[in-house]
């Protein structure tokens, strides 16, 4: 009678090169904090030019005034700085899933937050407070359970949600013409914003560095072993 041999356990999916996906999304990283450092100038620009005899551009009661040259050109570089930056979440996404991925093939640990939070975590209220940091945090921690956290995690992490508070960062609450008003009356909380953000795409971007150099490494180890 023939023996039944042992059922052969399935082989874990190899890492991913991540390498190009970070050089990605550093580069978009770099263009959004370009695009916030134009809107920076601009907003420099409107508060020097000084408000019009004619008022805001939002007059109130659904009136609205020709816009003048130069607040025309304020809003082309706030568009093509909300298409910059929602560029550079899609590119920052899918490096963050490359490395979730990888870091799961070289762990055989599963991530801590399950692969619909990569998308819900950074819109759903209260959560989107410590989620996409912890999605970071977990894709090191997960590898090297032994070595610290980067510092720069919670640097990004804390320059982020600077920029979200206010309602003069990342999502404005107010209309572009009305921030345009609010760059004639007190420009200073405006800049303060836009230098948290432009710091914050910076930091992201040396994370980003960070955490690919390091799982590198460990799939460079683990090459051989693979091969």
């Amino acid at each position: 009678m023939n023996e039944k041999e042992p059922p052969v356990a399935p082989q874990a999916p190899a890492p991913r090169p991540v390498r190009g996906a970070a050089r990605l999304a550093v580069v978009a990283l770099a263009l959004a904090g370009a695009a916030w450092a134009a809107r920076a100038v601009w907003h420099i620009r409107l508060a020097m030019a000084g408000e019009p005899a004619s008022g805001p551009p939002d007059q109130g009661d659904g009136v609205h005034r020709p816009l003048n040259a130069l607040e025309n050109s304020y809003h082309l570089v706030d568009s093509a700085g909300g298409a910059v930056t929602a560029v550079c979440a899609i590119v920052f996404l899918l490096w963050l899933d490359r490395v979730r991925d990888n870091a799961r093939a070289l762990s055989g640990a599963e991530p801590r937050y399950p692969y619909l939070w990569l998308f819900l975590g950074w819109i759903v209220p209260v959560v989107n407070l410590w989620i996409p940091r912890g999605m970071v945090a977990d894709v090191h921690r997960s590898v090297f359970p032994d070595r610290r956290l980067p510092a720069v995690v919670n640097w990004w992490w804390g320059l982020w949600l600077a920029g979200l508070a206010g309602g003069v960062g990342l999502i404005y609450a107010d209309s572009t013409d009305e921030v345009i008003a609010r760059a004639y009356t007190g420009v200073w909380p405006l800049l303060a914003a836009d230098l948290v953000i432009v710091a914050a795409a910076g930091t992201a971007a040396l994370m980003v560095r960070t955490l690919t150099a390091a799982q590198q490494e460990r799939i460079d180890e683990t090459a051989p072993a693979n091969s």
